[in-house]
């Protein structure tokens, strides 16, 4: 797999445990997580929230920003980066215009709300606060989201299942 990889979706959908399975798989690779650079900011962070102040607005802009080009940094350094984070609704072509490595493959998990809550459940982090519902962040990926990349429902998938279709349909995923 040449170039970058972006893997987004809801809160639980599997992003972070299929990039980290896909970085393994890759001989030369980084997995770069977007919430790492959230929780960068101590003093001062906004959280998103559905109706989100201009401050959140901009810290998730500057986030991605900063994983945008942290993968670029990273494919110049010989490595595949692949990026974990949620990027939905406008904000997901705006991210991918930000990365400057091509070919850039988007993969966006999308496995129906029942199985994100089953997940959600099952996991020891909770994703959803700051008012945020799984119907809420699900409707803005299904109804909001441009339809870039190549849309995975990994309901039924396990993450190897996922890394694995991931490998073999990389050339459907790319962007342009």
């Amino acid at each position: 797999m040449k170039g970058a990889v972006v893997i987004t979706g809801v809160s639980a959908a599997g992003k972070s445990t299929v990039a980290q399975a896909l970085a393994e798989r890759l001989p030369r690779s980084a997995h770069v997580r977007g919430d790492a650079f959230r929780r960068m900011i101590v003093g001062g962070r906004a959280e998103m929230a559905p109706e989100p102040a201009e401050e959140a607005l901009r810290q998730l802009r500057l986030r991605h920003r900063i994983a945008a080009s942290t993968a670029d940094l990273y494919f110049k350094a010989g490595f595949t980066p692949i990026v974990q984070d949620i990027i939905i609704g406008e904000d997901l072509k705006w991210f991918t215009n930000l990365i400057d490595t091509r070919p850039l493959h988007v993969f966006v998990l999308a496995p129906d709300p029942e199985e994100v809550d089953r997940r959600e459940r099952a996991r020891a982090k909770t994703g959803y606060g700051g008012g945020w519902t799984i119907a809420q962040l699900d409707a803005v990926l299904r109804h909001e989201t441009p339809r870039i990349g190549l849309w995975l429902d990994t309901s039924r998938q396990t993450p190897p299942e996922t890394v694995d279709e991931i490998i073999r349909r990389a050339a459907e995923a790319e962007v342009r």
